[in-house]
């Protein structure tokens, strides 16, 4: 008898484990499905603010191909949303990754101009110091905005650093490796655009949006 109520027991502890093993799974899916929804609404904004959907009539958030940079773009993997009008091309936003940053890696979104201006710079995430490397932020200071309306000849070659190397933009007090990493990284996001933004517009999107 005392052993089929241990038997008993057991199965019950099995079944409640499954049970619970399943409901965690099942909670672990709907979190990733809800964390993606957001990250994705979020970077629809952002896009939204650098690319006007004045400008554009096309979908930037399924208008997009991957392409491997990782020398200039920091990541095996990088994305590039492409938006038009009529079909004809109006800007490109790459969301590279800065490794060199002073906490670690810096995710962000270039968006250019077919014309090679700047449309903007965003941070998307990062770990940098709070109250000194996170000023990249635009939630904690107005710096990043000063990369609107640059271009790879407005400033110079040799300007593009911040002022403490001989460049124009700005670093911050007691943080200079933080700027210094986001300015490289914004200047080789447009090396490689200019070099690269015909053929990223007559590249093929993924196969998984291939169907609109």
């Amino acid at each position: 008898m005392h052993s089929l109520s241990v038997l008993i027991s057991g199965a019950l502890l099995g079944v409640f484990g499954i049970i619970g093993a399943g409901l965690v799974g099942f909670s672990h899916v709907l979190t990733d499905e809800r964390i993606e929804r957001n990250e994705r609404e979020a970077l629809l904004q952002q896009l939204q603010v650098m690319v006007p959907a004045g400008r554009i009539d096309n979908d930037l958030l399924t208008d997009v191909v991957d392409i491997s940079a990782p020398e200039q773009l920091g990541s095996e993997t990088t994305r590039v949303y492409r938006g038009r009008q009529d079909g004809r091309p109006v800007a490109l936003v790459l969301s590279p990754v800065i490794t060199q940053g002073y906490s670690g890696p810096i995710r962000m979104i270039v968006a250019a101009n077919i014309d090679g201006s700047l449309a903007g710079v965003r941070i998307l995430a990062h770990r940098e110091t709070p109250g000194l490397g996170d000023k990249i932020e635009i939630e904690r200071s107005d710096w990043i905005l000063g990369f609107d309306g640059k271009s790879l000849l407005r400033p110079s070659a040799g300007e593009w650093k911040v002022k403490r190397d001989g460049g124009v933009f700005d670093q911050f007090t007691g943080a200079t490796i933080t700027p210094r990493a986001v300015v490289r990284g914004v200047k080789n996001s447009l090396d490689y655009l200019h070099d690269n933004k015909w053929r990223l517009f007559e590249s093929q999107p993924p196969a998984e949006n291939s169907d609109g």
